[in-house]
């Protein structure tokens, strides 16, 4: 495995060589986040954009990137073109391109564009009137997605029980079984569990459609009294109610939790129904597949092993607390 610090500074050398393709004048990148994707923020006299280098098999085995994300993108502009919805501008090549395909230091990636975002995540510091506008937002989302059409191209992620609990995803660079196989023994037998439990329950939960996949409170950013969504990489076909779950997941251990739940679904309802009953269950199930991606891109990021026992400890005390109610 690289060090952190070999891994970047090849990366840095593709965001550099895919802005050269963009029309967006020379200035100054700055490493944002290197976790599932590595993304930069470059300032210039042009502006602040987000320069994004996406990892390979990304959306799962023998999944082509470069539709995967164009269709990613074919997403966020029909997104600003039917609503009001504050979302990333995406911005194309100098050949008209939503993509380009850089190579540098023996890396090549496919690159994409987006206009920066201003405000505030609050992922350490939310109230509930937080998660009400995140659920208002959320609605509104998902109305948008069940009265668009989209291309007949249009390639994303099917967030199905196989995508979930089978070997269809690639995390970091190791497929879905070999991290399965990299669990820990009580890990393991208790994701096996919530994969038991959830081949009874998502086929008779309703409500499956385009959703935004990762929509916690990372991923939105606050600015007064608007809600901005972001980071669409996750993108795919799934429950309805994975999505709500995604959203208070990490607040489920609070002992405020309630407050937070209910906002995120008076938000939501507000716009459309949704049947709660399996909530915990879906939050079983963010915990086993943010695991599982913890797990397999521990194995080429140094950050991500030495943290990965606490993250396990982290998730078997999750599906303890679910387990309960």
């Amino acid at each position: 495995m690289l060090t952190r610090r070999a891994q970047l500074a090849r990366l840095r050398q593709v965001a550099a060589a895919a802005l050269n393709r963009f029309p967006i004048a020379a200035g100054r990148l700055k490493l944002v986040a290197h976790e599932e994707n590595t993304t930069y923020r470059h300032d210039g006299p042009d502006g602040s954009h987000l320069v994004r280098v996406h990892r390979p098999q990304r959306h799962g085995r023998g999944v082509d990137t470069t539709k995967a994300i164009r269709s990613e993108i074919a997403w966020l502009q029909a997104v600003r073109k039917d609503t009001d919805l504050a979302v990333p501008v995406p911005v194309a090549s100098r050949d008209g391109a939503p993509t380009v395909e850089a190579s540098a230091a023996g890396e090549t990636r496919i690159c994409s564009v987006l206009c920066w975002m201003d405000g505030r995540i609050r992922e350490g510091s939310a109230r509930p009137v937080h998660l009400l506008r995140l659920g208002d937002a959320m609605g509104r989302l998902h109305d948008q997605a069940d009265a668009w059409t989209p291309p007949p191209d249009f390639v994303r992620i099917r967030w199905d029980h196989e995508t979930f609990f089978g070997d269809i995803m690639v995390y970091g660079e190791t497929p879905a079984a070999e991290c399965w196989r990299l669990l820990p023994d009580e890990v393991h037998a208790r994701f096996r569990a919530v994969a038991a439990r959830l081949a009874d329950i998502m086929p008779r939960v309703a409500g499956d459609g385009l959703i935004h996949a990762d929509l916690h409170l990372g991923n939105a950013i606050f600015q007064g009294v608007d809600v901005k969504l972001i980071d669409f990489d996750d993108c795919g076909t799934g429950p309805r109610l994975y999505e709500l779950a995604v959203a208070v997941w990490e607040l489920r251990d609070r002992p405020d939790y309630p407050a937070y739940r209910d906002a995120l679904l008076d938000g939501y309802r507000a716009r459309r129904e949704i049947d709660v009953t399996h909530l915990d269950d879906f939050i079983a199930l963010r915990q086993v597949a943010f695991d599982l991606w913890y797990t397999g891109t521990a194995q080429v990021n140094p950050a991500f092993a030495a943290r990965l026992d606490q993250v396990h400890r982290w998730s078997l005390a999750m599906l303890d607390l679910v387990a309960k109610h």
